[in-house]
């Protein structure tokens, strides 16, 4: 062996030490480290070894899977535009209330997204039973993080310092009809506000613009709701029409504002007793999403440019 390398040594020719030849290996390249990726995380699903939260929340499947999914249409789709992401608390508890409109709820999985790649924070939604209800679309909800909107699990979430988001209008904003667009409906009976006092919480006011235009509803068939369970059957100008392509949301342009955070620090735990502080409370809260909205949608413009 000391030879051959003399003579390769004499002949000109390069010589690499044995040691420096086995550490050299071949760079992986992008989609192979993807592949590798991909399999380790198979791997990781299939012997059980992630971990979830008590509510079901699932860091590592919402991370690899879940999210990117959604930052498709978020970024590529959407378009969505930011602005006041600075008043989302950095850390610590706090409650996010916004609109919600879209005869389907993409609004809040956009707002995951605008939270999650912009602020830094996973929001905890609230959603409501009828979500939990539909087997896929529960279990993913679960995954993602989400869970009821009841006191109970809203209180437990802020008590651990996370983001919780809340759409008090419910399905009356999300279904309500597109000549009604950007109206808000009424907040409930501000069950929110009284999570937020007991919790001693901020709320941060936020305003979605673009999801009202996605599915246009122009009719509502009540008889097929009630028979399907369903809080409204929407007709759209593709839905029926075009069977299941009349799914895809249609490309608007949409903006999302968050407002300055309202602090309760004036007021104790036991107004979350008052029906009447609750009241103004809420009803001030409405306002300035309502607001909020009116001129969000002066900035964005045109609906589809």
């Amino acid at each position: 062996m000391i030879n051959a390398h003399r003579d390769a040594a004499e002949d000109g020719a390069q010589v690499i030490p044995l040691d420096s030849a086995r550490r050299r290996e071949p760079e992986r390249g992008p989609l192979e480290r993807r592949i590798a990726e991909g399999l380790a995380f198979l791997r990781r699903r299939l012997a059980g070894d992630y971990e979830v939260d008590e509510f079901g929340f699932d860091p590592e499947l919402n991370e690899a899977v879940l999210l990117p999914a959604a930052r498709a249409l978020y970024e590529h789709w959407f378009r969505v535009e930011l602005a006041g992401v600075d008043n989302v608390p950095k850390d610590g508890g706090a409650l996010i209330v916004a609109n919600h409109s879209g005869t389907l709820p993409i609004d809040g999985i956009m707002l995951s997204v605008a939270l999650n790649d912009h602020a830094g924070r996973h929001v905890r939604l609230l959603g409501a039973d009828l979500v939990y209800q539909v087997p896929v679309l529960g279990h993913l909800s679960r995954k993602a993080g989400h869970t009821l909107a009841c006191h109970a699990d809203a209180a437990r979430l802020l008590g651990k310092g996370e983001l919780v988001g809340v759409f008090p209008e419910g399905f009356k904003g999300v279904g309500k009809p597109f000549a009604d667009r950007y109206k808000l409906q009424r907040f409930g009976r501000g069950g929110f506000v009284e999570t937020a006092l007991r919790a001693n919480v901020p709320i941060v006011p936020a305003a979605i613009v673009g999801a009202e235009e996605i599915y246009p509803k122009i009719a509502d068939l009540r008889p097929l709701a009630r028979l399907l369970g369903l809080p409204y059957f929407p007709i759209t100008p593709t839905f029926p029409l075009l069977g299941p392509a009349g799914l895809i949301p249609l490309p608007s342009k949409w903006m999302i504002q968050f407002g300055e955070p309202m602090t309760l620090d004036e007021y104790g735990a036991d107004a979350a007793d008052d029906p009447m502080t609750v009241f103004n409370i809420t009803d001030h809260v409405r306002e300035n999403v309502q607001q909020m909205l009116y001129d969000t949608l002066l900035r964005r413009g045109p609906a589809f440019l």
